[in-house]
């Protein structure tokens, strides 16, 4: 959704810059995806002026502004001429909601474009460019051009309050960027005596709807046409441009139908099997008995919520109107949507669910932005069923709060963010508290969305990995074992493992394949594969082992150093280390041929970490995913410090794997040993890459001299190993060797090329 700075202004008193305001909206949830300061047109003059060959009305103007260097302009106005100070319009300043972009016209190179006063929405002058007065600064600001900075923020399925100006505003000022302006516009009072509303759909339970006669179908103010520039939408006149502001602003649709063209009442209903719609636009659709219809005596005249219909809109000939204003539930408007292929404005804010009591106040403030701009008197006001929506009313304890996240939140604090959002909040027996959010807040429906809220507001970056008291935490705990960690990934490193890293999520399946430990299930799951959140590193471990073995990769050393979960509440996780080798140990030599990793490969990986230190090691009751005879686990009297062990066949079965496969796994980092560092290691970003080549040369010519030339070959190759080496006869040998190319930048086969024809 795009919206400016000015706009955001009207409700929100604040001195925040706009890049203040976009980094607090990235920090309390609101993504913004682009932000755009716009470059604005400023005054140059014309000091060259000449006809283009081949063109009767293009001239080629060479113009000064101000920058020292003259700038081409392919211009057609019919007044351009040399000695004018106009406005000009450099590359990336926006026009009427088009970008200006340096490119040819006609073969000649146009690095700008010169600006009328309706093209710059500052006047009516459309015949000819702007004429500025002689002693107007060259490279100065147009006066009264629109250059507020423009924000496009992401809307989350949850938030549907974001899809308002208004509600954006709100949200910042809670967070502290300044101070909500709140306003009441009042409903418009019902004025009997014209058109019905006859509503015979239950999936409608507001339709409000005022008829105003005798406008003049004009242009919008400037606020408006400014706003909706910003917002990405080209203004057309005072009706069409007041349901889309609204639309933005308020995040309540409006529709404007043509009152002469309908006949008799307005009716809400659903439409008959097979009964035909024609869209604004032109295209044709079939309905069914399950679409919600806007219509009257002789058929449909908009699909509801979704979609005007040609029957009945508005030109810049009409003189009376219907404006409308309604709430239809989501759940059909959303079918509807998706059978028929449609996404407009209006369906993406119903389907989310708009403020079921912004229709009254919506469709006050829209009839009165088309009669300040075309004139007209309301002659109807019809208010059809609800006219009143109570909001859920959430029982919560304040101390929730805390369980849920680890957050020592006082209540007062929290009293203090839900009263900055608009909640309301009352206190009961026992501490329970009565909250009832704003209406336009559909999604808060369970205490856990109102914790959500509270730690948004209250600051993601404030909450630490064990959570944090209101005052901020005293100690570097964190920072200590964050550097604990780093360390202990160094130390894997330097035993020759990669680092993989996954999801904090599991599959269930796999999961429960493995350990007995508790499947903690995850409600909304981003996908099927990721249905719980993990209990033990080798699942995602062994997934990604799968994976490369599929992709040609099965000698694999790998390890992971991250949190497990032993429940769903604050401090239930630990962080756990797993280490996975398979394949063979070593790669092709001439002299050996690589064997097959074993059980002793990873006991040997767990007793670098430990050390010194004095152990046993027992072997009964091994776990799910260890071959029965074939598994140890390491311990220091009744503490378990690591487990080692094959993978069980059953296993490696179910997940494709066909390779001897070893795994250690230390469940709690914490009873390892501090040890000593290791120096740090350059790692590519790129996965390396491994070419084999074969030579037949003289039985005397020494084979290092292969590896020394290949390694001068190209900086980007590291290992380089003979694995064979063949007496040929007659005084010849054929020597075979790999090398290793570890790539700085995306390589294509060609690159690949060139190295090897080196």
């Amino acid at each position: 959704m795009k919206w400016s700075y000015e706009w955001l202004r009207e409700y929100l008193d604040t001195d925040y810059t706009p890049e203040q305001i976009e980094e607090t909206l990235n920090r309390t949830g609101l993504e913004v995806e682009d932000f755009i300061l716009p470059i604005p047109p400023i005054a140059a003059k014309i000091v060259e002026c000449k006809p283009m060959e081949n063109s009767d009305h293009l001239h080629i103007l060479k113009v000064d502004d101000g920058t020292g260097k003259l700038r081409q302009v392919v211009c057609g106005a019919p007044n351009a001429r040399e000695g004018l100070i106009s406005a000009l319009a450099r590359p990336g300043c926006n026009v009427g909601g088009m970008e200006i972009k340096s490119g040819k016209l006609r073969g000649v190179l146009s690095d700008g474009m010169m600006c009328s006063e309706h093209e710059l929405g500052i006047g009516s002058d459309d015949d000819g460019i702007m004429e500025l007065p002689e002693d107007t600064k060259i490279g100065s600001v147009i006066p009264g051009v629109n250059v507020s900075a423009i924000f496009d923020t992401g809307i989350t399925p949850n938030r549907p309050d974001y899809l308002a100006v208004r509600g954006i505003a709100l949200d910042l000022a809670a967070c502290g960027a300044g101070k909500y302006i709140a306003e009441t516009p009042a409903t418009l009072a019902e004025k009997k005596g014209g058109r019905e509303v006859k509503i015979m759909s239950d999936r409608c339970p507001t339709y409000r709807m005022a008829e105003i006669h005798g406008i003049k179908n004009a242009k919008s103010a400037d606020k408006v046409a400014n706003r909706l520039l910003s917002a990405g939408i080209n203004p057309k006149n005072a009706c069409v441009d007041a349901t889309n502001y609204i639309c933005y602003d308020m995040s309540q649709p409006l529709h404007c139908f043509d009152a002469d063209k309908i006949k008799g009442s307005i009716i809400v209903r659903t439409a008959q099997n097979g009964e035909k719609f024609t869209d604004l636009f032109g295209n044709e659709y079939e309905l069914t008995d399950k679409d919600l219809v806007i219509a009257d005596l002789d058929g449909v005249l908009a699909l509801a919520g979704i979609v005007g219909g040609d029957r009945a809109m508005t030109t810049d000939d009409t003189k009376n109107i219907i404006l409308e204003s309604a709430y239809f539930e989501p759940v059909g408007i959303r079918k509807t949507a998706k059978r028929l292929g449609l996404s407009t404005d209006a369906s993406y804010r119903y389907e989310r669910g708009i403020d079921p009591n912004a229709s009254g106040p919506a469709l006050s403030i829209a009839a009165q932005l088309i009669m300040d701009a075309c004139g007209g008197e309301i002659v109807t006001v019809c208010n059809a069923g609800r006219t009143e929506f109570s909001p859920n009313k959430i029982a919560y304890n304040p101390a929730f709060c805390a369980q849920r996240t680890g957050v020592q939140m006082t209540p007062q604090k929290q009293r203090e963010i839900l009263d900055s959002l608009q909640f309301g909040v009352s206190e009961g027996k026992g501490g329970i508290w009565t909250i009832t959010p704003r209406s336009a807040r559909v999604d808060m429906t369970a205490p856990e969305n109102i914790v959500s809220d509270l730690i948004r507001i209250y600051g993601y970056d404030k909450v630490g990995l064990n959570g944090v008291v209101e005052t901020g935490r005293t100690d570097n705990s964190d920072k200590i074992e964050q550097k604990a960690c780093m360390g202990l990934k160094r130390r894997l490193a330097g035993l020759g493992l990669n680092e993989n890293i996954s999801f904090g999520f599991g599959n269930s399946k796999i999961e429960s394949l493995l350990t007995d430990k508790p499947v903690i299930k995850v409600s909304n799951p981003i996908t099927v594969d990721f249905d719980c959140m993990r209990n033990c590193l080798l699942g995602n471990q062994l997934i990604a082992l799968s994976q490369n073995i599929k992709r040609g990769f099965p000698d694999v050393a790998i390890f992971e150093l991250g949190t497990v979960f032993d429940g769903d509440m604050p401090g239930n996780e630990h962080t756990q280390v797993c280490i996975v080798r398979s394949g063979v140990t070593e790669q092709k030599h001439w002299m050996k041929r690589g064997r097959n990793v074993d059980v002793f490969d990873v006991k040997s990986d767990i007793l670098a970490l430990i050390g010194n230190q004095k152990y046993t090691i027992e072997t009964d009751n091994a776990p799910a995913w260890a071959h029965p005879y074939k598994y140890g686990r390491i311990v220091q009297g009744p503490r378990k410090i690591a487990e080692f062990g094959e993978l069980h066949p059953s296993v490696a079965h179910k997940l494709h794997i066909k390779v001897p496969t070893v795994i250690t796994i230390v469940d709690d980092i914490k009873v390892l040993p501090n040890a000593p560092k290791f120096a740090k290691t350059p790692i590519t970003d790129f996965q390396p890459i491994t070419r084999d080549f074969a030579f037949v040369t003289e039985s005397k010519f020494p084979a290092e001299r292969f590896i020394a030339t290949a390694r001068s070959a190209d900086s980007r190759i590291g290992d380089v190993t003979i694995f064979d080496s063949f007496d040929m006869g007659n005084g010849n040998k054929s020597v075979a060797f790999t090398i290793t190319i570890y790539p700085t930048e995306n390589m294509s086969e060609s690159d690949f090329a060139r190295i090897d024809n080196k």
